[in-house]
């Protein structure tokens, strides 16, 4: 529960410190005076959004901070989960907002993102404002109504395991099946470039085989003629003498002086092997100028064969023959895929239809279990709501068929009549301002023990109602806020604020200058007074005083 709760800087609000009790409280105070800027505040601490607007003219930042504390250890594991210190009596939440619209958010004086403010916030505290009212519109609030009832959280936890089995299985169906058509719709596509490519037969390595091929054509006249005369050199003809003969002799008379003349024997080795190297060479240029031929047939093979890769490098955006072959066995697999594509889905589909199935079994399961829960709230909503001035209330839980979402199969509508005879619609479309207030003061009543909130705080639920059923509202909050939660409510009706085991009065002083909210705890007498004005008015009366007394058992 909220133990304290500090503000400074906040809209009109310069510096308010204020303690808050268990039980039922009450907030009072007139209408303009401030009441929802406290609520404001308090709700930045559940992470709600802030704005920079709500700093206090003049000043840099605001502040809110509020302590807490649990009543049992069940949020330990949360503060262990998110390394945040653990006190089971002190819960410091703060939220710091600049002038320059940056925030900040703190539990237990570590910084945290906002998301971690909302998340410990729903542990804590739920604030039940007037648009709250809305929420009977809201099939999700129904539903989530009827769960609480039902106490199907595990229920939940494994149709929500079979829900997403169910859901990934038909996601990959579908992805199969949009694969498989666009296989379908391209596979003569396919076929016709598998074949073409097949068709190539292209070996790794030919591209440049045959570049280097088709450039030696080209050049075969220019060949021939070099290595003409290269081998005219090594031979001489009847006016020279070859390179061979000239070295042959160089040799011989190296060779007759080896034995008289020491250094001239190493020459003579050397002379020798160069001759033997010379002679080589001219064998290998004389067969070489056997062998080239031009051949018109091949220039043309190597042509077409050249012009049929480049064409085919172009036209599938290949760099070379290995990236055309890769794409080959691309389509391959795509087309020996296709062959067992039906087989495929229909092996996936029954997989989808299994998934379906079971959790469609489990749906069933919370079906019957919110069928039971739906009986228990209809029955407890009669007894809470005749008590509340509808003697005549129909309330039904109407839950229809709906496909399979990860809440299950069942739509919720909270069915209403407040007159005899009349047939029953949806409550949010027929129940009066008055009429839903009750309804969800008792919604909110019956599953409060359910959820074992610490906190709830109303704000102004009792709008639209007065008298009697004003105080049987007054008596179900006081109900709730036994047992050790907390709750609050902002109210205008004294019979209400009455009931409350601690009272608080907000108000506004105003001087030249400005105008400041502010926030006090009212003494026993101080009640007296505030609920004798909220039944007189401006002029207090003794007759005032003395039903306020009377309202307070005083």
């Amino acid at each position: 529960m909220i133990k304290e709760l500090y503000i400074k800087n906040y809209t009109l609000i310069e510096e308010l410190h204020i303690e808050f009790h268990s039980g039922f409280s009450v907030i009072t105070g007139e209408t303009g005076a401030g009441k929802s800027i406290i609520l404001g505040a308090v709700s930045l601490l559940l992470g709600q959004r802030a704005d920079s607007k709500a700093i206090q003219e003049g000043k840099d930042k605001c502040i809110v901070e509020a302590h807490f504390s649990f009543e049992d250890r069940s949020a330990e594991k949360f503060f262990a989960e998110n390394e945040l210190e653990y006190d089971i009596d002190d819960c410091i939440i703060r939220r710091e907002l600049n002038i320059s619209g940056k925030s900040r958010a703190f539990i237990n004086d570590t910084p945290v993102p906002l998301s971690l403010l909302k998340d410990i916030g729903e542990k804590l505290m739920d604030i039940h404002s007037q648009h709250q009212n809305l929420l009977l519109n809201n099939e999700d609030f129904q539903l989530n109504v009827v769960d609480i009832i039902a106490d199907d959280v595990e229920d939940l936890k494994e149709y929500k395991v079979l829900y997403d089995e169910y859901r990934t299985a038909t996601k990959a169906l579908s992805a199969l099946e949009r694969s498989v058509n666009t296989t379908n719709d391209n596979l003569d596509f396919l076929r016709f470039q598998y074949d073409e490519l097949t068709k190539a037969a292209l070996q790794d390595g030919e591209q440049e085989t045959l570049e280097e091929e088709s450039k030696a054509m080209a050049h075969v006249e220019d060949i021939k003629s070099s290595l003409y005369s290269a081998r005219q050199l090594f031979d001489g003809d009847d006016n020279t003498q070859g390179v061979l003969s000239a070295m042959s002799a160089i040799s011989s008379q190296l060779f007759a002086i080896k034995d008289i003349h020491k250094k001239a024997e190493e020459l003579s080795e050397r002379t020798e092997s160069t001759l033997i190297e010379l002679q080589d060479i001219s064998r290998e240029v004389s067969n070489m100028l056997e062998d080239i031929d031009f051949d018109p047939e091949r220039m043309e093979f190597v042509n077409q064969r050249l012009d049929l890769i480049y064409t085919l490098e172009k036209k599938y955006k290949c760099e070379d023959i290995s990236a055309l072959n890769a794409f080959l066995d691309e389509i391959s697999a795509k087309l020996s895929a296709s062959d067992t594509s039906d087989l495929d889905i229909e092996a996936a589909r029954k997989k989808a239809d299994e998934c379906k199935l079971r959790a469609f079994a489990k749906a069933e399961k919370l079906t019957a279990k919110r069928f039971t829960a739906a009986k228990k709230i209809e029955e407890n909503m009669q007894s809470r709501l005749v008590p509340l001035g509808i003697p005549n209330i129909r309330f039904a839980v109407e839950i229809e068929d709906k496909d399979m979402d990860e809440k299950g199969k069942d739509r919720i509508t909270f069915m209403f009549s407040a007159n005899k005879n009349a047939r029953l619609q949806p409550a949010s479309q027929i129940a009066s301002g008055g009429e839903i207030a009750r309804v969800m003061l008792s919604l909110k009543a019956m599953i409060g023990n359910m959820v074992k909130l610490p906190t709830i705080i109303f704000d102004e639920i009792d709008t639209g109602v007065s008298g009697a059923v004003a105080e049987m509202m007054g008596i179900i909050m006081a109900e709730m806020g036994r047992d050790g939660r907390q709750v609050i409510s902002i109210t205008h009706l004294p019979q209400i604020a009455a009931l409350g085991s601690a009272q608080y009065k907000v108000y506004k002083e105003d001087d030249f200058f400005t105008t400041k909210t502010h926030m006090k705890e009212l003494s026993q007498e101080e009640r007296i007074q505030e609920i004798a004005t909220m039944l007189s008015g401006s002029v207090v009366t003794d007759e005032a005083i003395s039903n306020a007394k009377a309202l307070l058992n005083v």
